[in-house]
């Protein structure tokens, strides 16, 4: 017989008989568990052979984990049933959660986690002759977010179904991720993330609900049968949104939910006319133009092409989003227009859906009949909106004239929105042209643009922020004049992750250690963490803690061994900043600590240093080129220093290409320090924040985000915090901050920004990106700080140096720091939105 190429072992013949042969619980030896392993072997051999036509004696490792997944989507799928059918017929309220990205990563752990198969499911494997961790390699992360913004997604998805809230998520069906990034002369290449070059079999086509786009186009005045001038939207292009459904298990699999996705095609595949005359390029010119709208997430938008790109994208997928959230609403017949605000909430997260209150006040008035006020009213309580960002260009502008283009009468609604809403500014601040200003939804300038932040809060009956702090400044100093206007609609949603993938799926020796500890109430209940605290002096418990930090490590020091070619030490210190590569979050300002490190180590004037381990990860934006300067700088630096014998035992840096989430769920459980140094009063929450506080790894960062949440929760004895307040970069920028005045007062700044700017780092031939960081730091302004924050951020370290050679004290802070990590979880997150904002019930199953 032939080896099975997944595996030393073999597949009996008379094992597979076994697997194909209905058993009654009663007869099969080792009583019930052994029969359900043997049902699921019998499951995933069917599925292999009947989906995949596959011999198993033959199959690859990616055949047995597609099989794999469709045996485990069977028990999902009755579930998903039964929670759609008891939410039909309760004609309940949901909430249809709006995002453009949802970074899911790999979801088979979950999921068998999730359904509590997970042991089951391995063992299963294994009589098959196949190793589960080996295997589960051969799934593809899910090409569908970035950053922190699409991890949230993910974590918001995951607590509405343990937590039996009716949900529906909405996003686009990306064919390619953002890029798949690698590191070429260090230096960042974006290449296609082609992630479902294999197919996806967690998703279900759902035929039957496509729904049609129109872009482009004119507007033409008409009169109705009654007599009335109307407007209608004519000509343009017409687009067909295809739906793809993913289920989304809770905890348990009592609820399934889904998330829908939304795939781009023209309305026909192509001309048969022009095909016949031999036009073949020709014939298919509209579908390949319509199927460009959701190829890949975010395109560069350096480009008017690319902003034109973008904003059909954003309406292609908010547009057939609406709609199908209408055509749910009238499947129940007892429905009307009159209770759609109270069956359907639709959340934004972010300005990306915002065209969505536009959309369905056109669909309202043109296509529905009702009056402008009955129609406002309707949208302005159905939309809620969750800012993510205080960066202004993160907020999201239009130019007028491509809006004209696009969408030719969303930019009349906008206009007529506009003055009606600039008449209440009026009334409220008579005279005040500066006011008229700051909320018009139109700013004025050589070219207009359409602002869709303050579109976004006019048309929502809440809007909140994602940490205490920064909803504090959403109020403050992002919208002022509306809170001021409305303070009603603002409040504070502190983002949370899910423990159920962040510990129990990414860390199952930390899991293992708290289920024995505590019992398994956390998965569910996070602030059961809580009575870990009493253990953080014990000894046997902090040895124990401190193993399972050691065997990540050691995880962690082969996977960077197979990736990057680097050997680590996984007694050093584990420094980690991982997620997108920005000015803001400052990458740059941990470069200036590594060289700071090796420069002391040279001149032998460090003292008390351990070896540490700087763990950098994240990619940049296409267009964005200092990000990618930062990450060239990187690797130039790290190979100076990983190449230098003098150094070799005490210092290593890795950039990990690619970062993802499985890689993420390699480095988190891994690390000592968690490195969250964004410019204060920038972050809006950060969510790596609380997932590498939750894994045990103690946060280094300004008062920024929810770094200021964590330093309540967790005592600032257990946190290192360093930098300048909100309040002082506000006073800086106010002042004109100069960054060389401290180049010229901090001497060892000095010396390494001019170490920098020598030849010292120079490639023959090429382009030092080294220098290019440091002269942009001296002569280009310093936007964010970095060298006002350096002194501050050294001396922090060398403390946490001390901190880290003192073992006892260290693991002692860590096991504080995820015992009092309970209120970070998105499970509380969910349940805030819920009752304050959604007016959301869980909805239980028999």
């Amino acid at each position: 017989m032939k080896k099975n190429n997944c595996s030393k072992m073999t597949v009996s013949e008379t094992k597979l008989a076994e697997m194909r042969t209905a058993l009654c619980p009663n007869s099969v030896a080792g009583g019930r568990m052994s029969w359900q392993v043997d049902q699921m072997g019998d499951r995933i051999v069917k599925h292999l052979e009947r989906m995949l036509a596959r011999e198993p004696n033959s199959a690859a490792l990616r055949d047995w984990c597609q099989a794999d997944i469709y045996a485990l989507r069977d028990r999902i799928l009755e579930r998903y049933i039964a929670t759609q059918k008891a939410q039909h017929t309760s004609n309940c309220r949901r909430v249809y959660y709006l995002s453009m990205e949802y970074l899911m990563g790999r979801l088979l752990r979950d999921n068998l986690y999730n359904c509590e198969l997970f042991d089951l499911n391995k063992e299963a494997l294994h009589q098959l002759g196949i190793c589960y961790d080996v295997m589960e390699r051969q799934e593809e992360d899910m090409g569908l977010g970035n950053g922190g913004l699409g991890r949230l997604g993910a974590c918001i998805m995951d607590s509405l179904a343990t937590l039996n809230y009716p949900a529906v998520g909405y996003g686009i069906h990306y064919e390619f991720g953002m890029f798949r990034q690698e590191i070429r002369n260090k230096q960042q290449v974006e290449l296609a993330d082609n992630w479902l070059a294999y197919g996806n079999p967690w998703q279900i086509l759902r035929a039957k609900n496509v729904q049609n786009v129109q872009i482009y186009g004119h507007v033409e005045n008409y009169y109705d049968e009654k007599g009335d001038l109307r407007v209608r939207w004519v000509g343009g292009e017409c687009l067909r949104g295809i739906p793809w459904d993913i289920p989304i298990v809770g905890y348990g699999a009592e609820t399934v939910n889904f998330l829908r996705l939304w795939e781009a095609r023209a309305s026909c595949d192509f001309c048969l006319e022009d095909f016949n005359r031999g036009n073949f390029l020709e014939a298919v010119q509209e579908k390949a133009r319509g199927e460009t709208i959701s190829k890949v997430l975010y395109p560069n938008d350096s480009s008017d092409a690319g902003k034109n790109l973008r904003l059909i994208q954003q309406y292609f997928f908010v547009s057939c989003s609406i709609r199908d959230i209408i055509r749910r609403h009238f499947t129940d017949g007892s429905n009307s227009w009159g209770n759609f605000p109270d069956k359907v909430c639709i959340q934004l997260n972010d300005t990306h859906p915002t065209i969505g209150i536009v959309e369905l006040q056109r669909i309202l008035l043109d296509e529905e009949g009702l009056g402008w006020d009955a129609a406002w009213d309707i949208v302005t309580r159905t939309f809620a909106y969750a800012n993510h960002t205080l960066m202004p260009e993160a907020l999201e502008k239009w130019s007028v004239p491509l809006f004209q283009r696009a969408l030719p009468r969303h930019l009349q609604l906008i206009y007529e929105i506009n003055r009606r809403f600039l008449e209440k500014v009026s009334r409220k601040w008579p005279g005040d042209t500066q006011k008229l200003a700051e909320t018009s939804l139109i700013e004025e300038g050589p070219v207009q643009y359409v602002r869709m932040g303050n579109l976004a809060v006019v048309g929502s009956f809440s809007v909140n922020g994602v940490a205490k702090m920064h909803s504090e400044l959403v109020k403050r100093s992002l919208f002022p004049s509306f809170y001021a206007l409305t303070p009603e609609k603002f409040s504070n949603k502190t983002n949370g992750v899910t423990q159920r993938r962040w510990v129990n799926s990414a860390n199952p020796r930390l899991a293992e250690l708290l289920n024995r500890t505590i019992g398994k109430g956390w998965v569910t209940d996070l602030r059961q963490l809580c009575q870990l605290e009493p253990l953080a002096n014990d000894l046997e418990f902090r040895d124990t803690f401190a193993r399972v930090k050691l065997q990540n490590k050691v995880d962690l020091t082969n996977f960077v061994a197979e990736r990057c070619k680097i050997t680590l030490n996984p007694r050093s210190l584990f420094d980690v900043q991982i997620k997108r590569i920005h000015e803001y979050k400052r990458q740059h300002l941990k470069l200036l600590h590594v060289l700071t490190t090796y420069r002391r180590l040279l001149h032998g004037t460090a003292k008390n240093i351990p070896p540490r381990t700087f763990i950098f990860g994240g990619k940049a934006a296409p267009g964005y080129e200092m990000a990618k300067r930062i990450i060239h700088a990187i690797n130039v630096v790290a190979e100076k220093i990983n190449g230098d014998s003098r150094v070799s035992e005490l210092l290593k840096v890795v950039f990990v290409p690619n970062y993802d989430v499985s890689s993420a769920m390699v480095i988190i459980p891994a690390a000592d320090l968690s490195e969250q140094i964004s410019t204060a009063g920038m972050e809006a929450s950060g969510t790596s924040n609380m997932k590498l506080a939750l894994n045990g790894a103690l946060t280094v960062g300004t008062l920024d985000g929810a770094n200021v949440e964590i330093l309540e929760e967790v005592g600032p004895d257990n946190v290192f915090i360093f930098g300048l307040r909100a309040e002082e970069v506000a006073e800086l920028q106010r002042n004109n901050y100069q960054p060389r005045q401290f180049y010229e007062s901090d001497g060892e700044l000095r010396a390494i920004l001019d170490w920098m700017r020598s030849d010292a780092f120079d490639i023959a031939g090429e382009f030092n990106p080294v220098r290019c960081v440091a002269d942009n730091l001296l002569d280009g302004g310093d936007r964010y700080f970095v060298l006002a924050d350096y002194r501050s951020y050294v001396n922090i370290q060398d403390l946490i140096s001390d901190y880290f050679l003192n073992a006892e004290l260290w693991y002692s802070m860590a096991i504080l720091n995820v015992a009092r990590m309970g209120k970070f979880s998105s499970d509380r997150t969910v349940t805030e939105y819920a009752d304050d904002i959604w007016k959301l019930q869980p909805l239980r199953q028999e």
